[in-house]
Formats: structure tokens, C-alpha cells, sequence
């Protein structure tokens, strides 16, 4: 990537947004570092889903506040796994609530544990039936309280 850190972050949100697929997929770890909420908030979709797990993994924790419901709903269980821990507990309740259950099941275990009560309760029954035996188990207990009563229903009797 020939563009540097200052040049990147520098971007207009326009700019940025009009650069296609593959030259957002190119963009390194630290070059992501160097964007903003604003410019990550202005990326569609489409160019959310090409970003790499460690580019995902990148993103500043306040920054991640910049990624729309929309975004975050085209985010894979890989680019979720480039999430550590913090970055995890700072995604909103919506952002939560918006994330694929194929995204939450490949979750970890440590990912679960640092979802905060109010995420765990923004979780769908969806969601939460396609939590693995040990994401279940590890879900702390006032965050499996805080699930919903029709997601403490649908859960299998493994997840029991």
C-alpha cells in the first residue's frame, strides 16, 4: 500500500468511500489504525466486508462506535475473531444486536465473557441458539439472566 498513515487518515469521507473493494481490502493494519470514525462510518458495506480479520482486528476501540448497524451486520465470525476482548465490550447494543448469528456463534469463549449485561440482553433468540455449549457456559451470570425470555427458550437441551 503506497499511501501513508497521515495520507489516509487525511482522506476526505467522499474519497475514501469511493475507493472500490479491493483497495480498501488492501489496506494495511496500520493504515486502518489512521482512520477515523467519521471515514470508517463512510465506508459501505460491501467495503466493511472486504477488510481482512486483522484490519477488522485494527480498528481502534473508540473508533468502532464509527461502524454503522449496517456494517456490522456484514461482518464474518473470521473478522469478528480479530476483535480482542475490549474491542468487543465496546460494540453498542445495537451493533450487537445487528451482527449475523453465524458472526456471534464464532464468537470465543473470552469474546462472550466480555460482553457486557446490556449486550447480552440485546442478543436475538437467534443469536443466542446458535451459541456453542461453551459460549453458553461462559456467559457470566448476570449476563444470562439479562437474556431474553423467548432466547432462554429456544435454547437446545446441549445448551442446557
Amino acid at each position: 500500500a503506497a499511501l501513508t498513515t497521515a495520507q489516509v487518515n487525511n482522506l476526505a469521507t467522499a474519497s475514501l468511500a469511493a475507493l472500490s473493494t479491493a483497495g480498501i481490502a488492501a489496506l494495511t493494519t496500520n493504515q486502518v489504525v489512521a482512520l477515523t470514525s467519521a471515514q470508517l462510518s463512510s465506508l459501505a458495506s460491501a467495503q466493511i466486508a472486504a477488510l481482512s480479520s486483522n484490519a477488522i482486528g485494527a480498528i481502534e476501540t473508540a473508533d468502532l462506535s464509527g461502524l454503522t448497524t449496517a456494517n456490522v451486520a456484514v461482518l464474518r465470525s473470521a473478522q469478528l475473531a480479530g476483535l480482542a476482548t475490549a474491542q468487543v465490550a465496546a460494540l453498542s447494543t445495537n451493533q450487537i444486536a445487528a451482527l449475523s448469528t453465524a458472526a456471534v456463534s464464532g464468537l470465543s469463549t473470552n469474546q462472550i465473557v466480555a460482553l457486557t449485561t446490556a449486550q447480552a440482553s440485546s442478543l436475538s433468540t437467534a443469536q443466542v441458539a446458535g451459541l456453542s455449549t461453551a459460549a453458553i457456559a461462559a456467559l457470566e451470570t448476570a449476563d444470562f439472566a439479562a437474556l431474553k425470555s423467548d432466547a432462554i427458550a429456544a435454547l437446545s437441551a446441549n445448551q442446557v
